[in-house]
């Protein structure tokens, strides 16, 4: 058997680096793949979504690339329903003797890996749980470019193989930009949950000053997440400390998120980097299912989450 894809799948945030890989493969630039796959947590921003549609309706039916939506659920309803298993977002914890802390992130791999993995193998033609015979794989591009080439990795199965296409290309974020921008699009959005505990202050205040109603749903979901989980709560293991959104570990509405750090003032300045730009625009801290931004936050002490 020749050591040949069965297809190659783009796995499709809807962000800058793999809308670029969409339309570098729909332009002829990069071969044609065969799926975009976008993985659908229910609680993206509404600019994602629009975009989203743009990028199928303008890009990808004219190439003749079908964008496949998959989702394992909305993971704002998850956390708050006391009858769901808890969507383990990475919320900020301040225990009861002072001490910080953070809760388990595994909400990357429940609602954007998973999801993906289930698609490929139905796409594949050997659903779970069956077993995919040896040497059936998938082609899967993922879109980091080179000025964060240290979070590519392999894929965690046999049946898909990463490809991270920008990083061949030699392509920054700003590269990306500037092409997306050649195609009109250049108000490309970050792509991560409305409510990802990774924004640092300047999404939370573009989404503040830009969408009133996204800023209030944030402001409610982070006063409904105070106790932690809903589940473990109505069963009697109460966090013992609280949660928040921000990492200042105060209510998001009284969060110093207009305090300006010296990574945005340094993006002021004509000398601006491909990593300063990252942090000015908070993109170190949105979500690619397989290259969570947040992974490269060390791990904090203080785990006291529950009796």
């Amino acid at each position: 058997m020749s050591d040949q894809p069965q297809f190659r799948a783009l796995s499709l945030g809807a962000g800058v680096q793999s809308s670029t890989l969409l339309a570098l493969s729909a332009d002829g630039i990069l071969p044609k793949v065969d799926y975009a796959i976008f993985a659908d947590t229910g609680w993206e921003p509404q600019a994602v979504y629009a975009h989203l549609d743009r990028l199928e309706r303008q890009i990808a039916e004219p190439a003749g690339i079908p964008v496949l939506r998959v989702s394992a659920g909305n993971i704002r309803e998850d956390a708050l329903n006391p009858h769901h298993r808890f969507a383990s977002m990475p919320l900020h914890i301040l225990n009861q003797d002072g001490r910080p802390g953070m809760t388990r992130r595994q909400c990357t791999g429940e609602y954007k890996i998973k999801p993906i993995k289930q698609k490929v193998r139905e796409l594949l033609g050997y659903p779970y749980p069956a077993r995919i015979p040896k040497g059936i794989y998938v082609e899967q591009w993922v879109g980091i470019s080179t000025d964060e080439f240290h979070r590519a990795k392999d894929a965690d199965v046999k049946y898909m193989r990463n490809r991270h296409p920008l990083l061949d290309l030699g392509w920054s974020r700003n590269d990306c930009i500037r092409y997306l921008t050649s195609l009109g699009l250049a108000d490309t959005p970050k792509s991560s949950c409305l409510g990802c505990p990774f924004h640092g202050n300047s999404q939370w205040r573009h989404i503040r000053d830009t969408s009133p109603t996204e800023w209030e749903d944030v402001v409610e979901f982070d006063a409904a997440i105070r106790k932690g989980n809903a589940r473990a709560t109505e069963a009697g293991n109460r966090l013992m400390g609280q949660a928040f959104l921000h990492r200042s570990r105060v209510p998001l509405d009284q969060a110093p998120i207009d305090h300006v750090t010296a990574a945005e003032r340094a993006a002021q300045q004509p000398q601006l980097t491909d990593e300063e730009d990252l942090l000015e625009h908070g993109v170190v801290d949105g979500c690619s299912p397989w290259a969570c931004r947040g992974d490269a936050d060390p791990p904090q002490d203080g785990f006291d989450l529950t009796a």
